[in-house]
C-alpha cells in the first residue's frame, strides 16, 4: 500500500478541533488532488527530482520547522504507533542526483537517523528498527562500497556510546542479522554497543545489518526441525510462537508501521514474517532528504487508517 493508496482508508476524526488541528475541507481538497496529479508519470518524474534537489532542501529547511510543528501537534493527539520500522533507501541515488561520490551519500544517510532517532524519542515510541545493510547488499556490492559502509557501521556505533541522549533516554541498542557475514571490526562494535546499553530499558533500537528475512525464517524453521528430531518439541507444539521466537528479532513487537523512502513501493525481503499486519508508507524522498515533516505525515498516515488485522 503506498502513502497515496493509504489515503482511501482514511477514516473522520472527529476528535481534532478547529483551526490548526483540523485540515479542513479545502486542505483535504488541495491534498486529494495533489495525489491524483502524481499518479501521472509525467508529474510524478520531475516532482521527485524536485523533492531531491539541492533547491528543495534549501526551501525545506526555511519551511519544514513550521509545518513540521503543527504536524507534531496534531499527531501527539492520536494513537501514537509502538513499533515502527525504517526502509533507509536512495542514499545512492541521492548522491547520484547531486553529483557526490556514494560515499557522502551514505554519510548523510548516517546524519539522518540521527535526527529520525531524536523524532522516534520525542513521540516516546518504544520500538525503532531500521534496515541499513541486506545480505543481498552484502553480495552485491563492490568491496570498495562495502568497506566505507562497515567503517560508517563502526563510527555510528561508536557514537552512540557517546551520545548522551542514549543514556538519558536509555535506549537499548540491538543489532539483527546474520552477523557471520560482517568483518571483525563491525562485530566489535556491535558488541560494545550491544553490552553497553543492555541494561537499559528505554527505546530499544534495533539495527538490521546483513539481515534477508527469508534466510531469517529458515534458520527458524532449521531449528524447530532440529529440536523435533532430538525429541525437544512435539508437532503438536509448533504454532506460530515457535517461529517468532527463534527469529533475529524475538522478544520485539511486530512493527506497526513501516516506512519506505526513494519511491520504491516493495519491503525487498524486510521483515515478512513480522510484517503481516503492519501499515505501510512509503514516499518519493531519498533517505537524507527525509525530513521531519516526512516522518510526521508517515505517523498521520498510519493515524487515518482502520487496522483490521486481517479481520
Amino acid at each position: 500500500m503506498s502513502s497515496d493508496i493509504s489515503a482511501r482508508n482514511e477514516i473522520p476524526n472527529a476528535s481534532l478541533k478547529e483551526g490548526g488541528e483540523n485540515m479542513g475541507w479545502l486542505g483535504r481538497l488541495v491534498d486529494r488532488t495533489a495525489k491524483l496529479l502524481l499518479s501521472f508519470s509525467i508529474i510524478r518524474v520531475p516532482a521527485r527530482w524536485l523533492a531531491n534537489s539541492r533547491f528543495a532542501w534549501s526551501f525545506v529547511s526555511r519551511t519544514d520547522r513550521v509545518r513540521a510543528n503543527r504536524l507534531r501537534d496534531r499527531v501527539k493527539t492520536g494513537e501514537i504507533p509502538q513499533h515502527v520500522s525504517i526502509i533507509m533507501d536512495g542514499n545512492r541515488r541521492f548522491a547520484e542526483k547531486e553529483g557526490i561520490e556514494s560515499s557522502t551519500g551514505h554519510r548523510y544517510g548516517k546524519q539522518k537517523l540521527e535526527e529520525v532517532m531524536d523524532w522516534v524519542l520525542d513521540l516516546d515510541i518504544p520500538y525503532l528498527t531500521v534496515y541499513a545493510l541486506s545480505t543481498e547488499n552484502v553480495t552485491s556490492r563492490t568491496g570498495e562500497e562495502l568497506e566505507v559502509l562497515f567503517d560508517l557501521y563502526v563510527e555510528g556505533l561508536r557514537e552512540l556510546l557517546e551520545n548522551e541522549r542514549i543514556y538519558s533516554n536509555r535506549v537499548q541498542v540491538r543489532i539483527a542479522g546474520h552477523k557471520e557475514l560482517l568483518p571483525p571490526r563491525v562485530l566489535a562494535a556491535i558488541e560494545a554497543a550491544e553490552m553497553g546499553t543492555v541494561e537499559h530499558d528505554g527505546c530499544v533500537f534495533t539495527i538490521c545489518l546483513a539481515y534477508g528475512s527469508r534466510e531469517e525464517i529458515l534458520k527458524a524453521v532449521r531449528s524447530i526441525a532440529e529440536d523435533h528430531a532430538a525429541g525437544e518439541i512435539s508437532l503438536e507444539d509448533i504454532n506460530q510462537a515457535s517461529i517468532s521466537n527463534r527469529l533475529y528479532t524475538a522478544g520485539l513487537p511486530d512493527p506497526d508501521l513501516i516506512i519506505r523512502t526513494s519511491g520504491e513501493e516493495r519491503i525487498s525481503n524486510f521483515l515478512l514474517w513480522q510484517a503481516a499486519y503492519s501499515e505501510l508508507y512509503f514516499t518519493d524522498v531519498f533517505w537524507p532528504s527525509f525530513s521531519k515533516s516526512d516522518f510526521y505525515t508517515a505517523i498521520e498516515s498510519y493515524q487515518n487508517r482502520r487496522r483490521r488485522f486481517g479481520g
